[in-house]
């Protein structure tokens, strides 16, 4: 197969998603994952079940030189999902976290360099490159965190925030952040980056340290607590994968031009909800709601981050489109599905 796409970690969720939207084009994925992640198992299936001989499956890691040079080479167009995600993982296993993040995405770039063709690449980063953003005044209001700057609370963070890298996963990620931008510079590799804030829809496999509006509708429907760490006052904007998706295919068509930037990608102020406020909201869905258990602050978890996305707006036209109500009632409408399929036998909650 000649892919039109290579998805890097494309059977985790947001690569299901995607592979979905661009399947459902008629395009041709290859789909390269080492299939780590509980959950993943299944994703992989149901692309294979639903799309047949469109898809390719590559079990492969992208430690692996040699098997990530195999998975490039003929790919028309390249999005690097694959990564080590929980901040509490690299805090354990620092090295390893470093090994997927930074030296797996230096081997991706390498891949890409070394091809004839030189396809563009999307790489999602984090707003972990930020830091704990302890130096943003906020308010504290009866349900959530507000930031006392004007500017901040009317549109977000901007990437003219200066960097600052906090814990492993964050140093990780951002060092695989630079190495992407620098690539296009040095390089002519055609590459962008996404800095990504709370992403949340159908096939998501969260759990407390990631995809946690999933993890709690999961608890919920499972009947279990959950474990809030600090307050649950802290926000975050809420981006559903469908609108991920358009913003991914947006910043390919426009890779060659957008290059060597780094965009803010996430549901913007409007969207923008604390831990409580979706605990109210899923509890409004669904009629229930889990014993909650409280804890200390974790490590770097910032108290406020909202995504100022004006400037991929500006470059592409994209917006976030789906508000929280909508998004969070097709991942419940989603997690009733699976959890009554014999396909889906791993959906409990962790």
């Amino acid at each position: 197969m000649t892919p039109d796409a290579l998805i890097v970690g494309g059977a985790g969720f947001i690569g299901t998603n995607l592979s979905a939207a661009l399947l459902e084009r008629g395009e041709r994925v290859r789909v390269f994952d080492n299939l780590s992640r509980k959950g993943v198992e299944a994703n992989a299936a149901w692309l294979e079940r639903t799309f047949g001989s469109a898809i390719e499956i590559v079990v492969g890691d992208v430690r692996n030189v040699a098997q990530v040079t195999k998975a490039v080479d003929g790919a028309k167009s390249v999005f690097h999902l694959a990564a080590q995600v929980a901040v509490t993982t690299s805090l354990d296993e620092p090295v390893a976290d470093f090994d997927v993040n930074a030296r797996g995405t230096l081997n991706v770039l390498e891949a890409l360099r070394q091809s004839r063709t030189r396809p563009p690449l999307v790489f999602t980063s984090t707003n972990k490159v930020y830091g704990d953003l302890e130096d943003i005044a906020l308010r504290e209001g009866p349900h959530r965190y507000e930031p006392q700057s004007a500017a901040i609370a009317r549109a977000g963070v901007s990437e003219e925030r200066r960097l600052d890298f906090h814990s492993p996963y964050g140093c990780s990620k951002g060092t695989a952040d630079q190495y992407v931008l620098d690539y296009a510079r040095c390089f002519d590799v055609p590459a962008l980056v996404f800095r990504m804030s709370c992403i949340y829809g159908p096939h998501q496999m969260g759990n407390e340290d990631q995809g946690w509006v999933a993890h709690f509708c999961r608890a919920v429907f499972d009947g279990e607590g959950l474990t809030i760490f600090g307050d649950g006052k802290q926000v975050r904007d809420l981006l559903y994968v469908g609108d991920l998706v358009d913003a991914f295919l947006r910043a390919r068509g426009a890779a060659r031009r957008l290059a060597g930037r780094a965009f803010n990608i996430g549901g913007s102020v409007d969207n923008s909800m604390s831990v409580v406020e979706v605990l109210a909201l899923i509890e409004e869905l669904t009629e229930r709601r889990p014993k909650l258990r409280y804890e200390t602050w974790r490590k770097s978890d910032q108290r406020y981050y909202v995504s100022d996305t004006r400037a991929f707006t500006k470059e592409t036209g994209w917006r976030a489109n789906t508000r929280p109500r909508d998004g969070v009632s097709r991942l419940l409408a989603w997690l009733r599905e699976a959890q009554a399929s014999a396909h889906w036998p791993r959906l409990r909650a962790s």
